[in-house]
């Protein structure tokens, strides 16, 4: 039987990763990164162990050989992910919940560029929300909470009064040091990410109280 958890706390935002957290992109992003590591003779192993949850420009730059260009690197790694949708699934539960929480109270920060992400959040099936932080929105990506800081102003909200759910180690440091709650999904990637925070299969398997104009919601898997 898998793992559920149920959170006492009442919330006023909810805040989304985006691969491997609403969406199973796992499949899609490590075929983009193997063909990566072929063309420039990196093993492909050594870049997956360090790409999961961070932007592809710092991915790209950290393995870059002498006189690279990073920019055009990534570009194209970029456009090599936003053709292939195949293999794009939502997260079970996932379709639900958004559904659930009012338009205004959710936002997705993701290390994707937001037309990578409303490309893969609509090949899901997914809405794609008002508030969304991509790439080209922060000068410097998880695990630094820079994006989680920024999607929390424009929700208007205090970083202690958001939930987020995550996937990755760096995301999952990111919105714990901009203050947030943190729940991992595990979907994607199964038991083996480590997390010190509440886990999780998938958004069936959690509930939480959502903050209304007229009284709290809960949302029960």
């Amino acid at each position: 039987m898998s793992n559920t958890v149920s959170l006492e706390r009442i919330y006023d935002k909810v805040i989304f990763d985006m691969d491997g957290t609403l969406v199973d992109s796992h499949v899609v992003v490590e075929r983009a990164w193997r063909r990566w590591g072929l063309k420039h003779d990196i093993p492909a192993e050594r870049i997956l162990a360090e790409s999961h949850g961070r932007r592809t420009h710092e991915v790209v730059r950290l393995f870059a050989s002498e006189g690279m260009d990073v920019d055009r690197e990534t570009r194209e790694l970029e456009e090599d992910e936003s053709t292939d949708v195949e293999d794009i699934r939502a997260i079970p539960g996932a379709l639900e919940l958004l559904r659930w929480i009012p338009a205004g109270d959710w936002g997705v920060v993701t290390s994707a560029g937001r037309e990578l992400a409303a490309r893969r959040l609509r090949t899901a099936g997914l809405p794609v929300p008002e508030i969304l932080v991509g790439a080209e929105d922060v000068s410097i990506g998880k695990p630094h909470p820079q994006g989680y800081l920024l999607a929390i102003e424009r929700l208007c909200a205090r970083a202690a009064d958001c939930l987020v759910f995550e996937d990755a180690p760096a995301g999952i440091l990111a919105a714990k040091a901009a203050g947030c709650a943190v729940v991992a999904i595990t979907a994607a990637h199964g038991a083996a990410l480590a997390a010190d925070c509440p886990r999780v299969e998938n958004f069936h398997a959690v509930s939480f109280s959502l903050r209304s104009t007229t009284r709290p919601r809960r949302w029960g898997g």
